[in-house]
């Protein structure tokens, strides 16, 4: 029982500066996805992945995560007195989501400094990452990727991250990792490198926002110097934590839908938007429009 996943880490205090000026006001991870917010995806699937306690790491400036998933009994009053009983239940449901927690990364200092701040709510067992402006989504939809992490872990031990494939030209933008796959899409690390140049990279197999760690990682972050741009790089401490601990790899099928990046936001909303019986018709057909116009 000792690598069984209960709990879960999402870092969100990141300034969004890719998504200035509206970033200023409204933190990415509350950009909407449709008609709920980035965050409440990234919730959702820690909650489906079988995990309840979750730690959210936020900001100054990120109080509105925190207000979304209080309750809201003047708004659920008013809905009430109105009838309109949807909207009713959805906010209602956000109430009893999960246990979510809430502690602040005072100064901006990497991943890795925003995963130390979890280290007492953690303790010692295995916990899951989902960083908090990336929503994930797999051809499985009954086994979230978190899900299929947790029990890559939850058999052999150790710690696991999800991967992706990318071209050549993008592995100095990512985690790249290396090793040996030992059954299909499972790759056991023996190298894994932060943003290597094209030529040193071990693969292009690159770090997909979601991990599930070993409570080992906090004495590897603790010890490694800072790293890249100035920061606690989480890729740095993991590559310590190898030569003790097994890490695997998840070559996953599915999507990773990066919030933080203006195409990719748009690009989701569409996505999202087609799994809408309510509104993927009319969409359909008005992007079917734009294409026959040319």
């Amino acid at each position: 029982m000792k690598n069984v996943v209960r709990k879960a880490v999402i870092p969100a205090a990141g300034y969004g500066t890719r998504f200035l000026p509206i970033a200023k006001s409204v933190p990415k991870e509350m950009l909407p996805l449709v008609d709920r917010p980035v965050i409440q995806y990234v919730v959702e699937e820690a909650v489906a992945s079988g995990i309840e306690d979750i730690l959210i790491v936020i900001s100054r400036s990120k109080r509105s995560l925190e207000e979304h998933f209080h309750p809201a009994p003047e708004l659920e009053a008013e809905l009430e007195l109105k009838g309109r009983l949807q909207e009713l239940s959805s906010l209602r449901s956000l109430n009893n989501l999960a246990r979510i927690h809430y502690i602040w990364q005072a100064k901006m200092g990497g991943l890795g400094d925003a995963i130390l701040h979890a280290r007492d709510h953690v303790g010692n067992e295995p916990f899951a990452v989902l960083l908090g402006d990336t929503v994930t989504t797999t051809t499985d939809s009954s086994r979230p990727l978190t899900r299929q992490l947790a029990d890559l872990v939850e058999t052999h031990g150790g710690s696991a991250v999800a991967l992706q494939e990318v071209p050549a030209e993008k592995v100095s933008r990512y985690g790249i990792l290396g090793g040996t796959e030992i059954a299909p899409g499972v790759i056991r690390a023996n190298r894994f490198v932060e943003k290597p140049a094209p030529e040193a990279a071990p693969s292009r197999l690159a770090v997909s926002a979601r991990y599930v760690l070993s409570p080992a990682i906090f004495d590897h972050l603790k010890r490694v110097p800072v790293g890249k741009g100035g920061e606690l790089q989480l890729t740095d401490a993991m590559a310590s934590l190898m030569s003790e601990e097994p890490l695997h790899g998840l070559r996953f099928d599915g999507q990773r839908h990066d919030i933080g990046n203006k195409l990719d936001f748009i690009k989701a909303n569409i996505h999202f938007g087609l799994l809408r019986d309510d509104i993927a018709p009319a969409l359909r057909s008005y992007l079917q429009s734009l294409v026959a116009a040319g």
